[in-house]
């Protein structure tokens, strides 16, 4: 905004007292001031144009369901998160689906620029054991489990089928991992039934 003068000249063409600029590179507006006398006067001004903050974000761009990761932006003094609305530099999230995060974030100059980091969610595997879940005494059963690509028993076993002989009630419980590296388990319990007493009765002495 201009002042001086009845009317005005700005380099840029404009007549107004007042204009609005929108530079991208530093520019230097100069105005002629013309008063009721027909005197004249200039007057400039340089504008600096500020570049705009670059903000990153880094953390994992993956997670298996059930997991959390730790974003963390750099590039400005302030930060606001969406969605969370969070104000630090580094958040924690554990999203459910796959979520795409946005940081707008204000540098010392109060320049204003936005980062955004996607979390995707993996599925967890779904595991199951198949197998007889009872044996008789002195028994076995094979447990074979599925939905992984690698296994991990409770009895320290690393295949998919194991054979299970229990000398009393026991659960069997088995880690699988799938190809994302998501882990989920799966148990059963397998029960001993006891032998039967086997009676013979009669008489003992025959002629």
């Amino acid at each position: 905004t201009a002042s001086g003068g009845s009317s005005y000249l700005w380099n840029t063409g404009q007549t107004t007292t007042a204009i609005t600029v929108n530079p991208v590179v530093n520019t230097t507006y100069r105005v002629t001031a013309t008063d009721g006398n027909g005197c004249t006067g200039t007057a400039s001004v340089l504008v600096t144009v500020d570049p705009l903050p670059t903000i990153q974000v880094v953390g994992d761009n993956t997670i298996c369901r059930g997991e959390s990761t730790t974003l963390t932006a750099s590039g400005a003094v302030s930060y606001v998160w969406s969605p969370g609305n969070q104000t630090t530099a580094s958040i924690t999230v554990s999203p459910q689906v796959t979520t795409t995060y946005t940081v707008t974030g204000t540098d010392a100059n109060g320049c204003i620029n936005t980062g955004t980091r996607t979390v995707t969610v993996n599925p967890l595997p779904t595991v199951s054991i198949a197998g007889t879940p009872t044996v008789c005494e002195g028994g076995s059963t094979l447990l074979t489990a599925s939905g992984g690509v690698t296994y991990l028993w409770n009895t320290g076993q690393t295949t998919a089928a194991i054979t299970a002989i229990p000398t009393a009630n026991t659960t069997y419980r088995v880690t699988a991992t799938d190809n994302n590296g998501c882990t989920a388990t799966a148990s059963v319990l397998v029960t001993i039934n006891p032998n039967p007493i086997a009676v013979i009765t009669g008489d003992l002495t025959i002629c």
